[in-house]
């Protein structure tokens, strides 16, 4: 082989790749800022954590049987990565309106009852849930922050784990092993799984309830 037809191929083949990484990054879905209250009463936002690498954000609820099951998970997932600048932000995006269980009065008593040591945020207007294409309770995203231009993408969602009644047997713990594959600055081997849980319903949308 000619040293020119080399060096086109190699070019040729510097330009697929190229091209494969563009086209792979600007299928993943950025998430803007957002900021919601807390629990606590505090605002918290995304822009807060100026070190942060990214996110764990988890839709639950106060009433779903099945996000009840993951409290102690939660607690342990945040403190098992918030010193490694990854950090645990839990949504509650039901409607209030059609569903007075879900008030933030109920949720100060959930998190203080779960003792949950992360944020526990309200989307009364259910804005993030939408921005998140969010559509039931538990259900989990990690975001993470691209080093060049700074802004968050979605780079896993789906269940937490694969057994929410028996943790002890869970066999494939995919939130965990998405950060982990993260920090190791790894693709994410499972970018999506099959999570369920309690429909979200946005309020003002004609849906079936049943």
């Amino acid at each position: 082989m000619k040293k020119k037809d080399y060096i086109q191929i190699v070019f040729v083949l510097f330009l697929a790749f190229i091209s494969f990484s563009f086209l792979t990054n600007s299928n993943e879905k950025l998430i803007k800022n957002f900021t919601l209250k807390s629990v606590d009463n505090k605002k918290v936002s995304l822009n807060d954590y100026k070190d942060a690498k990214g996110f764990a954000v988890v839709f639950i609820c106060n009433k779903c049987p099945m996000a009840k099951l993951y409290s102690d998970r939660l607690n342990k997932i945040n403190n098992k990565y918030k010193n490694q600048k990854v950090y645990l932000l839990a949504i509650n995006s039901m409607d209030t309106l059609a569903y007075a269980e879900e008030s933030f009065k109920l949720m100060q008593k959930k998190a203080t009852k779960d003792k949950f040591n992360f944020p526990y945020l309200q989307d009364k207007k259910q804005v993030v849930a939408k921005q998140f294409n969010a559509t039931h309770t538990p259900q989990a995203f990690i975001i993470w922050k691209n080093k060049t231009s700074n802004k968050f993408s979605i780079k896993y969602q789906g269940t937490i784990d694969d057994n929410a009644a028996e943790p002890e047997k869970s066999t494939n713990h995919y939130l965990i092993n998405a950060i982990d594959d993260l920090l190791k600055n790894k693709e994410v081997e499972t970018p999506k799984s099959d999570s369920f849980g309690c429909r979200i319903f946005f309020r003002g949308e004609k849906q079936n309830m049943y």
